[in-house]
């Protein structure tokens, strides 16, 4: 079992603890263990540095001088006012009066104090004995989950005693705040099929099950993503810098692939966010198993470029290293990253990687397909679905998400062409979304940095079956976000050749919504710049048989207007695109 050098970490505004090292059964252990202590001293050590008036009356009413002694005296004090009355203790200990007799100020450090434990990202892991697949019996959930319950309820119920004695009065409103972890996770020593090169990864731990308290709003230090991921020709050989106390491992599964997605601990509100958008791996994907992905997330290690892949042919794996950086603290990286060596992967077996969303309408009028809408971020494939969620109590009886951004196309026993999917959830801007609908959804998605550009949020918005189960292809449409619709340019268009199909998918184009860091009219090759250019060759042999087999099998292959690019078309546009796709599935084009 790794050990800790510490029970818990604080760094860049987020905690992480080792629940068991750490485990309070009772108000007095939360009030002796070390994290109590170690959060009053730096709240104590904030106040101070602001010079908040609140630091003062502790300097003016505690006879001890001194930051280090003042912090001591108050977890002392905070000790007797949790068993005893204000009262009682000014009785017992007659250098606490002075304090006492301001029992307003006292009352608002404690409220500025539990406010300021609040503020911290926290997270717990729980660690299984290996071997003990503890994940598998759901007696083992239910202590899980228990364990942060247990948590939440000590914290509040400290927090609500302290505050009851100094004031000689209850509460008036209860708020059940999530006051103990905002995420945890089950983690599990697993043994897999490691090759020599990557042994520095092998005792890092696997996160076996994951849970959250929401609202979960987390702010992460970037809100878009930069650059490209660049291919090197060698691993570096760095890895042996790993500190496997400081790294955990969430096993996804993309598709049909395995991905080991390892994270530095810095980057876990990213990396136990994954939960929201890929399934997690089973034993049976793991134990024994080599990965057809690993993706190192937060190596300290000066790399060839911030964000580079190998493909590691000698072991049939693709890998992924992300540099411990700021600038990557977008969770766009993560994901992105990731599917790009899926994609990489699919080309290698023949498949054709989509970036785009597919979704399985049935209208109210009888009518089903299976529509495929290409493009690249902010081209307006997520949010036409959104179009077809708000349309859906008018036109239509039954939607379901095969894929959300990421997909690939592939043939079933019959030799028709399918789509498949990668993730179960979405990862969405705010903006895009109909006024409201974020709020219907609070309860189980992630928000972040809601207050900034490009704010994002994840939420499941499928299941796993049916993003690996193949689903044929009825519409293949090009999402154009930058023209006008007019008589010229309806707002479906089909192509009438093979070639004129691969013209504009080849181009790429789109108008830039700053969801990147590019701007403008701008051109990526297959609006996919995710494993695409880096096999464009490759790549180019794929989509000329897909594209051919299309018309061979009456697939209608086009491009739907969404002008989600155009100012003031940024709800109105997929809208009207999204009903007059309705009409062609109708047959009234």
């Amino acid at each position: 079992m790794t050990v800790k050098t510490k029970p818990y970490v604080i760094r860049r505004g987020k905690l992480v603890f080792d629940y068991s090292a750490l485990y309070c059964d009772t108000p007095e252990a939360v009030l002796r263990s070390p994290l109590f202590e170690e959060i009053l001293r730096r709240f104590v050590d904030r106040i101070a540095r602001k010079g908040n008036s609140l630091y003062v009356f502790l300097a003016e009413t505690l006879p001890w001088r001194g930051q280090e002694n003042l912090a001591s005296e108050l977890i002392k004090l905070f000790r007797f006012l949790f068993s005893y009355t204000a009262e009682e203790v000014a009785q017992m200990n007659s250098a606490y009066r002075d304090i006492l007799s301001r029992r307003e100020s006292l009352n608002e450090v404690v409220e500025e104090l539990y406010n300021y434990w609040r503020r911290y990202e926290r997270f717990f892991y729980l660690e299984a004995p290996k071997r003990s697949r503890y994940s598998k019996s759901s007696i083992h959930h239910a202590q899980f989950i228990k364990a942060n319950e247990g948590l939440k309820n000590l914290v509040l119920y400290v927090y609500r005693r302290i505050s009851e004695h100094i004031t000689g009065d209850n509460p008036r409103v209860y708020r059940q705040l999530p006051a103990g972890a905002n995420m945890g996770m089950l983690i599990e020593q697993i043994d897999w099929n490691c090759p020599a090169p990557y042994h520095p990864l092998l005792h890092i731990p696997f996160i076996r099950l994951t849970l959250m308290e929401p609202p979960l709003i987390l702010y992460p230090e970037m809100n878009k993503r930069k650059g490209q991921f660049e291919e090197i020709e060698a691993l570096p050989s760095d890895l042996s810098i790993i500190d496997r106390r400081e790294w955990f491992c969430f096993p996804a599964k993309v598709g049909e692939l395995t991905a080991f997605i390892y994270f530095h601990q810095d980057f876990i509100s990213l990396g136990l966010s994954l939960s929201n958008l890929f399934e997690i791996a089973d034993y049976e994907d793991i134990e024994g198993k080599r990965p057809d992905i690993v993706l190192i997330f937060g190596l300290k290690a000066e790399l060839p470029g911030r964000t580079i892949f190998y493909d590691d042919r000698e072991h049939n794996m693709m890998i992924g290293i992300v540099e411990h950086h700021r600038e990557v603290d977008y969770f766009g990286y993560f994901k992105k990253m990731t599917l790009t060596l899926h994609n990489i992967t699919m080309i290698k077996r023949g498949r054709m990687p989509v970036h785009g969303a597919m979704v399985l309408l049935k209208l109210k009028s009888g009518e089903r397909a299976n529509v495929v809408i290409v493009g690249d971020s902010g081209a307006g494939k997520s949010e036409t679905l959104e179009a077809f969620r708000i349309l859906a109590e008018d036109h239509i009886c039954e939607m379901r998400i095969i894929f959300d951004d990421m997909g690939s196309l592939g043939y079933d026993e019959e030799g028709r062409i399918v789509g498949y999917g990668t993730e179960i959830g979405a990862f969405v801007r705010l903006d895009d979304l109909q006024p409201g609908y974020a709020y219907e959804e609070i309860d189980r998605s992630i928000f972040m940095n809601p207050d900034k550009t490009n704010a994002r949020l994840i939420m499941p918005v499928t299941r796993f079956h049916h993003i690996v189960r193949g689903y044929p292809v009825d519409y293949f449409l090009y999402a154009n976000n930058y023209e006008e619709v007019d008589r010229e340019h309806p707002a479906i268009e089909f192509f009438d050749s093979i070639d004129d199909a691969l013209q504009v998918f080849r181009l790429g184009a789109r108008l830039a919504k700053g969801t990147t860091d590019e701007k403008g009219l701008v051109h990526t090759y297959f609006a996919n710049p995710f494993g695409a250019p880096q096999r464009r060759d490759a790549h180019e042999r794929l989509a000329r048989e897909y594209f051919q087999r299309m018309y061979e099998q009456g697939i209608r292959v086009g491009q739907i207007r969404t002008r989600l690019g155009i100012e003031g078309y940024e709800q109105m546009g997929p809208q009207s695109a999204a009903l007059e796709l309705f009409r062609v599935i109708k047959g009234n084009f």
